[in-house]
């Protein structure tokens, strides 16, 4: 079987998004048989000119307006791989449906229109691809064919929107000069544009690297509860869970997180079936442990030999807020990671996004409805997690403010300084070590009583 890629396709509304996806489809022959046809049939009869973009638009409100609304799922293949495209929305209005189109993505397709130019948001959705950790991106200057196919223009559009772009941190694989309704430089070149010499939309789209399949990765596996049988002299003691990464096999060692209890793989489980010596990624299994010892659920297995995640009750998230009341510094919410469960406070607020407009917001210390942050979450206790460019699955969580989910996010770095006596962290504590991060971001700042204040000096 070929393997599989989710990509995103992002830009501002009307710079050509789902004439692209459409186009992309047409000329890979991904279209069910006789669907082009049955498309500008309907064109005809309905006195419309055709549009590739109508081969996505579903819902009668987008043909109407002309606007893609929901966050569209389509699957073409080329000779290397599968891929799933996300289309997502390009008005301002459905912001809070691309960012969760796009946090599906592991690599983006970002289009500007070469007549209009660099407009606000296609800053606002490359920074929205950054915060959401999509480093993969190709940038398409769409509409060539409405300026001429001009090398002059294409060429000032990648020198201002590279600069922005590298401002944010994301280094783009190439730029593409594209017409997407005239299918060039999207599966074919043509002599319209002697001046480009480099590859094709799809060519670029098979160079993405592709994330590790989950049962490649290291494993991970929360506890979700654990049983005891005595019927009939069963004397088992079954740890059960969903694997979320990895695989899992008899005779493992393996940790129990954050305790760091430590045994071995007796058994693999499964609910009447047959027995079995193996397991791996989205399978829900159960397992017996050689020596006994007393875990919880919410407990993160790993195996001893493989790469451990952190363990902190301190680290840097970015948040997609969707509550109806306000994300507040230093209020008691519920963090919920796999089956991990324990009480948090935003402690500090670094960047809020409005995700209606995607414009940053400064001199406020709260987190409205739609709007994305990056933020220190404290917890009451430590909880194990990989980063998000590390593992996906194991990083990310959802906030529940009284009885309702009303965020969720991942945690991008461990921001862990250990307390002293296990007090509560001093206000100037948190203030030098913060400062520190800001100027000196390559530091590991652990504790006070490691910091060098000769170093600072220098």
């Amino acid at each position: 079987m070929k393997e599989r890629m989710n990509i995103v396709v992002v830009g501002h509304v009307d710079h050509g998004k789902s004439t692209l996806i459409g186009r992309l489809l047409v000329d890979t022959n991904s279209l069910p048989q006789g669907k082009l046809e049955q498309v500008k049939r309907n064109c005809e009869i309905n006195s419309k000119p055709f549009e590739y973009a109508f081969l996505l638009d579903a819902l009668a409100d987008e043909q109407a307006q002309g606007i893609t609304i929901d966050t569209a799922r389509i699957f073409f293949n080329t000779a290397k791989r599968e891929y799933i495209i996300i289309d997502a929305p390009g008005h301002i209005e459905f912001l809070k449906n691309m960012i969760s189109g796009a946090a599906r993505a592991e690599a983006a397709v970002l289009l500007i229109d070469a007549e209009e130019g660099i407009a606000d948001n296609s800053k606002r959705h490359a920074y929205m691809l950054s915060l959401l950790g999509i480093k993969q991106v190709v940038v398409a200057v769409n509409k060539m064919d409405l300026v001429d196919y001009s090398e002059e223009t294409f060429l000032k559009i990648r020198k201002d929107y590279i600069y922005y772009l590298d401002e944010i941190g994301i280094q783009p694989a190439a730029f593409v000069p594209v017409s997407a309704r005239n299918g060039i430089n999207i599966t074919n070149d043509s002599d319209k544009m002697p001046w480009y010499s480099g590859k094709t939309i799809i060519e670029l789209i098979d160079d993405f690297k592709k994330e590790k399949d989950e049962e490649q990765n290291n494993f991970r596996m929360f506890v979700q509860g654990v049983y005891k049988f005595t019927a009939g002299s069963d004397d088992r003691r079954i740890i059960a869970g969903t694997i979320a990464s990895g695989t899992i096999a008899a005779g493992d060692e393996i940790i129990f997180l954050p305790s760091r209890k430590i045994s071995k793989v007796k058994s693999i489980e499964n609910f009447n079936k047959p027995k079995r010596s193996t397991a791996t990624a989205g399978e829900a299994i159960g397992i017996t442990l050689e020596t006994q010892i007393y875990v919880t659920p919410s407990e993160l297995i790993c195996k001893i030999n493989e790469k451990q995640p952190h363990t902190s009750d301190r680290f840097r998230v970015n948040i997609f807020w969707m509550g109806k009341k306000t994300l507040t510094p230093g209020k008691n919410y519920k963090l919920k990671i796999g089956t991990n469960k324990t009480n948090c406070v935003i402690e500090t607020i670094e960047h809020i996004l409005d995700a209606s407009v995607l414009e940053n917001l400064t001199g406020r210390n709260e987190i409205h409805r739609h709007e994305v942050a990056q933020c220190i979450i404290h917890t009451e206790a430590p909880v194990s997690f990989d980063l998000n460019n590390e593992l996906a699955s194991t990083s990310r969580f959802v906030i529940v403010d009284e009885f309702d989910i009303s965020g969720g996010g991942f945690i991008t770095s461990n921001a862990n300084v250990k307390r002293r006596n296990n007090n509560a962290y001093h206000p100037f504590e948190l203030e030098l070590n913060n400062l520190i991060r800001k100027h000196f971001p390559h530091w590991e700042v652990k504790s006070l009583e490691e910091i060098k204040f000769e170093n600072i000096n220098n």
